[in-house]
């Protein structure tokens, strides 16, 4: 009897089982197959309004309206290792939601590479590495579905080989990223100074490359007229000299940058909008604080600047948007006017 009632109550099991329904999962779920565009690679030539958002700004600090004002934003600053690898963001919320407002205003989106001048030496020397990292970095700009890279190594030099490896390294981080009809821009030097950092980029560097934001300023003691003042109009057009008539740049890759900062003798620097709070005139271009001049750009230079960019480049560049006062003081907003772009 005991026999014949265990094989009922197994029976039933087994009905019980066969009952229930089976959930399938796959052992490795089938990821997603990326393709690069068709056609050939074409250059953006248009005239670019280029802003930096730094990760350690709080994204509403930045009134949303002036979105509208830029064509390109670089998200700053994403560090490599020597070997390639790549950092973690440290503000990854807020690159998201920098590049989401970005991009809902119709603005190209970046990240811009930095990081200490031994670390690229040494990358930039090794194959190996510089493959590793313009992999890493085509991955990171597809899963963000960014538009471009900044190369932000300041500086490579000509006299350590850097000349060579630089070229090197941009050669492969273009053709990796025009494969994908994704940009390449650079921060240069705005080469005043004659020297090896004047000298580390190759006419080979300037073809590969989309276009170059120029930082025209930290130059303090460079203009005679007035040695107080870092980023002079004397010192932008010097630069243009430079890069345009002695080093062959094309116009179309020239991008006048400018300040949206103070400084004084002893490179201290402060905001503009954090100047105009403490009384400075937006249009003006020196204000003394605990006794001390910091000269800075105003409304007035960033016209007669904006002005020189579209004769003689083919786009401005500020940093950083933090430090740009919101509202009608705006110098993003007074280069935008000045060139007569809608917004």
């Amino acid at each position: 009897m005991k026999r014949i009632l265990y094989m009922a109550m197994f029976a039933l099991l087994i009905l019980q089982a066969c009952n229930k329904k089976v959930n399938w999962v796959p052992d490795d779920p089938p990821k997603v197959q990326r393709q690069a565009p068709a056609g050939a690679y074409v250059p953006d030539n248009s005239f670019k309004i280029v802003t930096y958002f730094s990760a350690s700004r709080e994204p509403d600090s930045v009134a949303t309206e002036k979105y509208k004002m830029m064509t390109h934003l670089n998200y700053a600053f994403l560090y490599p290792n020597a070997d390639g690898s790549l950092q973690a963001l440290t503000q990854p919320a807020r690159f998201k939601t920098v590049i989401k407002r970005a991009k809902e205003n119709g603005v190209k989106t970046a990240i811009a590479l930095a990081g200490p001048e031994a670390t690229y030496t040494i990358l930039a020397a090794s194959p190996g590495s510089r493959t590793r990292l313009v992999k890493n970095v085509l991955q990171f700009v597809l899963d963000n579905e960014l538009d471009g890279v900044d190369m932000d190594w300041e500086y490579p030099r000509a006299n350590n080989g850097n000349l060579v490896t630089y070229e090197a390294l941009m050669v492969e981080m273009a053709d990796s990223l025009h494969k994908w009809h994704k940009y390449l821009s650079a921060a240069i030097t705005p080469a005043v100074y004659a020297g090896t950092v004047r000298d580390g980029i190759s006419a080979k560097t300037i073809a590969v490359t989309d276009f170059f934001n120029i930082m025209v300023y930290d130059g303090i003691g460079w203009d005679s007229t007035s040695p107080g003042q870092h980023a002079s109009y004397k010192m932008a057009e010097a630069s243009l000299d430079v890069w345009l008539q002695t080093k062959g740049m094309p116009k179309e890759k020239a991008i006048l940058g400018f300040p949206a900062y103070g400084k004084e003798s002893g490179n201290a620097a402060i905001a503009y909008r954090d100047l105009l709070r403490r009384g400075a005139d937006p249009k003006s271009d020196v204000f003394t604080v605990s006794g001390l001049l910091y000269y800075y750009n105003g409304t007035e230079m960033v016209k007669n600047k904006a002005l020189l960019a579209k004769a003689r480049a083919n786009g401005m560049m500020m940093w950083e948007l933090y430090q740009d006062a919101n509202g009608s003081n705006s110098l993003l907003k007074t280069a935008n006017d000045a060139l007569g772009r809608k917004y």
